[in-house]
């Protein structure tokens, strides 16, 4: 009889156990069957707000100041009585600020023809996953330059709207398991060229690549293909070639430094579409790189107020 008692209260002690697991489990599945689904954001993209020289779909979040510093030299294959270009450099300082996290504009001045520039950017489509899904991120940009040389001819009369021209563009990326991948269809607006043969307004079809090589380092491409019969008069006595630049992004701490080698001259869309000349199979090549760093202005929770 003790030996019955015995069973009956083993069987029961490990009875109890598996009632109380399975209701656990019940109450986990209703858990589970009330979760909201999630809608994950695509992020990092690219390192920066620039692929090489151009504009990526990356915008700075609101409250942030973006320093850039973008520094090219001259041609490699001027010798080594100028350091191979290093004796004549080009210099371009930049702002840009975060209006809201889809929202920049920024201001900037170059030593390349001494152009003043200003920028406006929005991101209006986000790449995502889970509860939502969307395949890429859109963002568009546009800016207007100012160049600020002397006249060429200032007997002539010559109006302020000749110093000015424009870019806009539409940037589209799509970020995958280790490389990232952006077209851009580039427009740019020129309000006074050479001749009548040269169009004012020329058109561009851009893309771009960034494959992840580690956590902090990224080798990056980008080109620029020029719809022919556009410009007919040379720059500087040479025809205008496609832009190919190709470099590293090397993330340090608060720090992107971005090295490259690229045909163009200068550092903004302006003048990748409209005025790049040098013929990599000839040497004309420019070292560059940029420089980027960061600054919170305003916290988050300040933003909310």
């Amino acid at each position: 009889m003790t030996l019955c008692k015995t069973l009956v209260f083993f069987l029961g002690f490990l009875l109890i156990p598996s009632h109380a697991l399975m209701a656990q489990d019940d109450l986990f599945d209703m858990l589970e069957e009330n979760e909201e689904p999630v809608t994950n954001y695509t992020f990092a993209t690219f390192k920066t707000t620039r692929l090489v020289s151009g504009h990526s779909v990356e915008t700075n979040s609101a409250g942030v100041l973006q320093f850039m510093i973008q520094h090219r030299f001259s041609r490699i294959n001027d010798g080594w009585r100028s350091l191979y270009g290093i004796d004549n450099a080009t210099i371009r300082l930049g702002f840009e600020y975060g209006v809201t996290d889809n929202l920049n504009i920024g201001i900037g001045r170059s030593s390349f023809e001494k152009v003043f520039d200003g920028t406006i950017k929005y991101r209006f489509l986000r790449q995502k996953s889970g509860a939502e899904n969307f395949p890429f991120t859109a963002t568009w940009v546009s800016s207007t330059y100012i160049n600020s040389l002397e006249w060429a001819n200032p007997e002539r009369e010559n109006y302020f709207s000749s110093r000015m021209s424009f870019h806009h563009a539409l940037l589209m990326a799509r970020k995958f398991e280790g490389f990232s991948i952006q077209l851009m269809p580039t427009l740019v607006h020129r309000n006074l060229v050479l001749t009548e043969e040269d169009q004012n307004t020329i058109f561009s079809m851009g893309a771009g690549a960034s494959i992840q090589i580690t956590g902090s380092l990224r080798a990056n491409i980008e080109y620029y293909y020029l719809l022919p019969d556009q410009i007919a008069s040379p720059v500087n006595g040479e025809e205008v070639q496609n832009a190919l630049s190709i470099g590293v992004d090397i993330e340090t701490g608060g720090h992107v430094f971005q090295l490259h080698i690229t045909n163009s001259r200068g550092m903004t869309e302006r003048y990748l579409v409209g005025e790049t000349t040098g013929k990599w199979l000839d040497g004309d090549i420019h070292f560059g790189f940029n420089v980027s760093r960061v600054f919170t202005l305003r916290k988050p929770e300040e933003l909310r107020k």
